[in-house]
């Protein structure tokens, strides 16, 4: 049997990391839909998500989400954890 070599290329997406920099990357200039909802985070995120998958083909793709609560443990190792982070919740996200 002839064994055919594929290379194999895993994207490991932080989620949240990419919907915080989809959402504050059209602050400016947002994507309203129809029913005046804010959508610039989910198409930032679709958007990124088409790129990678037209420009790099992974053959492996897993999209990462933080567990219920947060990131409690990250922040108890290291205090300043995202401690310069603006808060969507405060612009209406």
């Amino acid at each position: 049997m002839i064994s055919k070599s594929v290379d194999k290329k895993l994207f490991l997406l932080d989620a949240y990391a990419l919907i915080y920099r989809a959402y504050f990357a059209f602050a400016k200039n947002p994507r309203i839909n129809s029913k005046g909802q804010n959508t610039s985070a989910a198409f930032g995120f679709t958007n990124v998500l088409i790129d990678i998958i037209k420009t790099e083909k992974p053959t492996h793709l897993a999209v990462v989400f933080d567990p219920p609560g947060g990131s409690v443990h990250r922040i108890a190792d290291f205090e300043a954890y995202k401690a310069h982070r603006e808060d969507m919740r405060l612009r209406g996200g």
